[in-house]
């Protein structure tokens, strides 16, 4: 306990009655009923006096919190008038805390505290008392409520809510300006004494900020803090209670303060000349540079409006604002030629957006600087002209006329020749030519407006001395008429008359077309070519004419066709016309004038046949007639069957001599010495493939010089089909499977043309090969094939 609690303790002991002299006392009151029996008693006037019962008499109870002592804490004492001192009266306690906070001297009615008691816990208790007696347990008064209140004493400092508080002002605020108000709470009693009333102090802050000692409410104390200078504060806040005397005690808090931005501050360019370049050849709206105003400011207040002012560049460039970075970008609004002007100078001012009326005295909230644009020079591509050229020009001129000039110019100063020529993707047919030097556009072929009325061309422009570097300009070229077609009829009439015509009678209304357009409109003019006793043409005089008969009747017999030729001619300069001729068929009519038959051989058909049935009829004997052409072709198929049936088996003239017999053990072979050639006769020769039963003397087979049976037979069989029409030219494969006995050539094995015995004389087989091949063709054959003739 400190030495103010000290104090003040003893101050309230002096002030407050002591506890020793607290009690309630049991007093009675006169009984103002009559004496007499049962408690009745009567007075001197006769009057009944009524007896009142005794009642508590007691004074409040007043206990110091924060008891300190050793022994228990004397709160007070109970007494009854009706206490003699002999202990026959008994006092009990009743209510809060009795028995446990509060005990009594049951005898002498004694009231003590157990334990430190805070007023901040509980403000007061409520007990009830009574005396009984203690031998009969009855109450000797009736029950008696009484209240046990704590004094407070300065035992709480005041408290804040909150650590720390932020706050913010704007800045350059004018001298107590509030910022934020600040409130601590004490929880002594603030009915009784000094202990809950807190007063505020700032601790620290000073000199910017002050506050209220009573409120708590912190406000400027500086005049125009500037947040540019410094943005944040630190503040310490007392509250101390006792009304700030000493021996109070104290809490602090603290409180951050920043100070808002105000727009207090015009944009700055950083320099007072900008230097910028650009090549000539930028197209418009191409970024050249960007300037930017620096602004102390922040947010909203620092943003910053571009705009151009003045100078000599003002239609050439535009600025843009860019938000997001508050730059201001400079672009090109015109082309730019290097040959006209290289220097361009510009007045650019940066302006606050949002500007506050009470810091107008600071000054304009503006700035400007000075921009120069250098434009740099580049080899420019020529220029035309025109940006594009319409020549027109008649269909009849003459080849390698001139239809039109076009003229380019290099821009560049150096001002370098130019070179013509045409994008043949424009011309694929090479109608048109240029002449390189001076633009000159020629025709090279012959001009048709009725094939193409348009041509559109692109000339090329390139300087000599740098070729890459081209422009193109789009020439277009109209093709003007000229009346160099004739006219001709609109379509191909099919015209007839009637047997039965009669003169003057329609028969035809014909027109013309003109692949030629005039200014005026067409105008055509129809005639004979001569005069025709049979028609006559008559001219309507709208562009079509009317084919009319001169005669009556028309006869099939006598002429079937007529042929009218017609002379068409226009009315422009030159003159142009045509004769056509119209072809007229003479046809059988009814009565009406439709058509029937227009053909003379329909005469000899039955009446009524129409051109139908005819055409029906002619189907059916064409058909007919189909049909027994197949008919004999299968049948004639099947006489001859085709020696080969499968195209696997065709064969292109192969001969294969695939048994070459049975050497010396073969003594059936075939005999073929007929067909040995005379001039290789040799001694016959044992067979060796074949083991011989019987073993004779070779000898010599007579010659046949002739060999006139295999000769007349092979003759005879290829005459024979070379005179059959029917025989077809099959591919086949003939083998001979015997060569016959006494065979001059013996085996035709390639194992014996393989031996060193003797040489081989194989001039019969180019003597009679060809003829095996073609015999081979009309017989056919395959390796089954082992029999011969």
């Amino acid at each position: 306990m400190t030495v103010q609690q000290v104090l003040l303790l003893l101050l309230l002991w002096m002030w407050l009655p002591h506890p020793c002299h607290t009690e309630m006392l049991f007093r009675r009151t006169p009984d103002v009923r009559p004496k007499s029996f049962g408690g009745r008693t009567s007075g001197h006037d006769g009057k009944a006096i009524h007896r009142q019962k005794r009642g508590w008499m007691w004074n409040q109870f007043f206990l110091l919190e924060e008891y300190t002592g050793s022994d228990y804490q004397y709160v007070g004492k109970l007494h009854s008038d009706q206490d003699k001192g002999d202990g026959s009266l008994k006092y009990i306690l009743s209510g809060d805390g009795a028995g446990t906070l509060f005990i009594i001297d049951e005898k002498t009615g004694d009231i003590h505290a157990t334990r430190r008691i805070d007023r901040e816990e509980k403000a007061f208790y409520t007990l009830r008392a009574q005396a009984i007696n203690r031998r009969t347990l009855r109450p000797v008064e009736p029950e008696s409520e009484f209240v046990i209140k704590i004094h407070d004493i300065n035992d709480n400092e005041p408290t804040f809510p909150e650590e720390i508080y932020t706050a913010s002002v704007p800045e350059m605020s004018v001298v107590g300006t509030s910022v934020v108000q600040v409130t601590a709470t004490d929880a002594d009693d603030p009915s009784y004494g000094n202990s809950a009333r807190v007063i505020y102090s700032i601790l620290q802050g000073q000199p910017y900020f002050s506050v209220e000692p009573e409120t708590g409410i912190i406000r400027t104390a500086l005049p125009n803090m500037n947040r540019e200078n410094r943005e944040q504060y630190q503040v310490v806040i007392q509250a101390k209670d006792m009304g700030g005397q000493m021996g109070g005690l104290s809490g602090t808090t603290t409180v951050n303060i920043t100070l808002t931005d105000v727009n207090d501050n015009p944009p700055r360019f950083p320099q007072s000349t900008i230097h910028l370049r650009i090549p000539e050849s930028s197209p418009v709206g191409t970024a050249i540079g960007s300037v930017k105003a620096t602004d102390a400011d922040t947010g909203k207040n620092a943003e910053v409006e571009y705009r151009i002012i003045d100078g000599d560049g003002t239609d050439m460039f535009d600025i843009v604002t860019k938000k997001d970075t508050q730059e201001g970008i400079i672009t090109v609004r015109k082309p730019l030629d290097y040959e006209t002007r290289r220097l361009y100078t510009l007045k650019v001012e940066a302006e606050n957006t949002h500007v506050d009326p009470r810091f107008y005295y600071l000054g304009p909230f503006k700035d400007t600087t000075i921009v120069k644009i250098s434009v740099d020079d580049v080899d420019e591509p020529p220029v035309f002209s025109r940006s594009s050229y319409l020549f027109e020009v008649h269909e009849d001129i003459e080849l390698g006329t001139i239809i039109g000039t076009v003229m380019a110019r290099d821009p560049d100063s150096a001002s370098s020749p130019i070179r013509f020529s045409l994008d043949r993707h424009t011309d694929l047919d090479r109608i048109f030519n240029i002449h390189s030097g001076n633009g000159s556009i020629y025709t090279s072929k012959p001009l048709d407006r009725e094939i193409s009325q348009w041509h559109n061309l692109s000339v090329i422009a390139a300087e000599i001395n740098n070729p890459k570097d081209t422009t193109r300009v789009p020439v277009y070229v109209r093709i003007l008429d000229v009346n160099d077609n004739a006219p001709q009829f609109a379509v191909f009439y099919d015209t007839f008359v009637c047997e039965n015509a009669r003169a003057g009678q329609l028969i035809q209304t014909i027109s013309a077309v003109d692949k030629d357009d005039p200014l005026g409109g067409q105008k055509f003019f129809f005639s004979l070519a001569a005069v025709n006793p049979n028609f006559t043409v008559q001219d309507n005089e709208d562009n079509t004419a009317r084919i009319l008969t001169r005669r009556n009747g028309f006869s099939r017999h006598e002429i079937s066709t007529y042929l009218l030729p017609v002379v068409i001619s226009d009315n422009d300069y030159p003159i142009q016309s045509s004769t056509g001729t119209l072809t007229i068929r003479v046809c059988a009519c009814d009565s009406r004038g439709n058509m029937q038959s227009c053909s003379a051989e329909a005469l000899l058909l039955p009446a009524g046949l129409s051109t139908g049935a005819l055409v029906a009829i002619l189907l059916c004997i064409i058909i007919l007639l189909v049909i027994v052409v197949l008919f004999a072709a299968l049948k004639r198929q099947r006489k001859k069957e085709p020696l080969i049936l499968s195209k696997e088996d065709i064969r292109d003239n192969i001969v294969s001599y695939n048994d070459e017999g049975g050497g010396e053990e073969d003594t059936q072979a075939f005999d073929i010495g007929t067909l040995r050639n005379p001039a290789a006769i040799e001694d016959k020769k044992l067979r060796r493939d074949i083991i011989p039963e019987t073993f004779f003397v070779p000898r010599r087979t007579p010659s046949a010089p002739d060999n006139t049976d295999v000769r007349d037979f092979i003759n005879q069989r290829l005459k024979e089909h070379d005179t059959d029409p029917s025989a077809p030219p099959y591919d086949s494969l003939a083998t001979y499977a015997y060569e016959g006995n006494d065979s001059i050539a013996e085996s035709l094995s390639s194992l014996e043309s393989g031996t060193t015995e003797g040489d081989q004389n194989y001039d019969y087989l180019r003597e009679w090969g060809p003829r095996f091949n073609k015999l081979a063709e009309m017989y056919g054959g395959g390796e089954s094939d082992k029999d011969t003739s």
